[in-house]
């Protein structure tokens, strides 16, 4: 199968890895389902199927006009668990902007099929700056990211994977080859998709989603994140999902996929086999 079709006849890119317990990795903005590959081969080794796609618009999948609203997105991901057949007892666990489409389906789909689930510095509950989040994002500063992404997206996304993977002056925990593989996949992605998905991850309120989370639940988040902040979304799905197991990498940056790869597999594996 390299590819599925979505209810909208959309084409989504999968890789499906090993056999055994499902576990469906969904990835950030503006990456692809390889970004998960370590992550991947380390599930399969261990005895799960593990399951990646690209989300639309990005990678390898059908770069369609619409669909980049989250109950869209939701829908996609139910589409993935229905045409591989991986919906008895998986898990789903998403990174960034992944994280809303686990809050989406948990909520919009009931969960179905799935018995765990993963938010790896996700944007959930929300990003946006407001009363109910004041450590959130500013509403100009989100829409500063769209408009320099509409103006120049090679130049912006240069210096937008370095605080990323946190590489600064004295701080270089990822190799430059992977910030340039990093850009590379990000230019395959649609204008279209890369500027609607961003306009999603950074309004959508998620609150209302985490009710639906009544399976164990891992969290996982960098406590030096510049991306996506820690304050506004980890510890806030905490609150509101207390069996959640928050797991804080301290000093970690928001590509902890690859600056903390080897952990984070432990403690997925960890988790899945609890």
């Amino acid at each position: 199968m390299p590819y599925i079709k979505t209810r909208d006849g959309t084409d989504l890119y999968v890789k499906d890895w090993g056999s055994g317990r499902p576990v469906i990795l969904i990835h950030g903005w503006p990456l692809s389902a390889d970004s998960w590959d370590p992550q991947a081969m380390a599930l399969a080794e261990a005895g799960y199927r593990a399951i990646a796609y690209d989300r639309r618009g990005f990678g390898r999948s059908g770069q369609s006009w619409s669909g980049y609203d989250y109950d869209t997105l939701a829908d996609d991901l139910a589409d993935v668990i229905e045409s591989t057949g991986a919906g008895d007892g998986a898990a789903i666990v998403g990174f960034s902007m992944g994280g809303g489409e686990v809050a989406r389906y948990m909520s919009r789909h009931d969960g179905r099929g799935v018995a765990m689930a993963g938010l790896i510095g996700s944007v959930v509950p929300g990003m946006l700056k407001s009363e109910a989040n004041p450590h959130g994002v500013p509403q100009e500063e989100l829409e500063n990211i769209g408009q320099k992404v509409a103006e120049d997206r090679y130049a912006f996304f240069k210096s937008f994977f370095r605080d990323f993977y946190g590489v600064g002056v004295l701080s270089h925990p990822v190799s430059d080859e992977l910030v340039d593989w990093s850009w590379t996949v990000a230019m395959q992605a649609s204008l279209r998709a890369t500027l609607a998905c961003a306009e999603a991850f950074g309004t959508t309120d998620f609150v209302p989603d985490l009710a639906a989370f009544t399976v164990p639940t891992l969290v996982v988040h960098g406590t030096k994140d510049a991306t996506v902040p820690i304050d506004a979304t980890a510890r806030r799905v905490k609150q509101h999902v207390p069996s959640a197991q928050l797991v804080e990498y301290e000093g970690a940056p928001h590509g902890l996929f690859a600056t903390h790869g080897d952990r984070l597999t432990s403690d997925l594996l960890t988790f899945l086999g609890g």
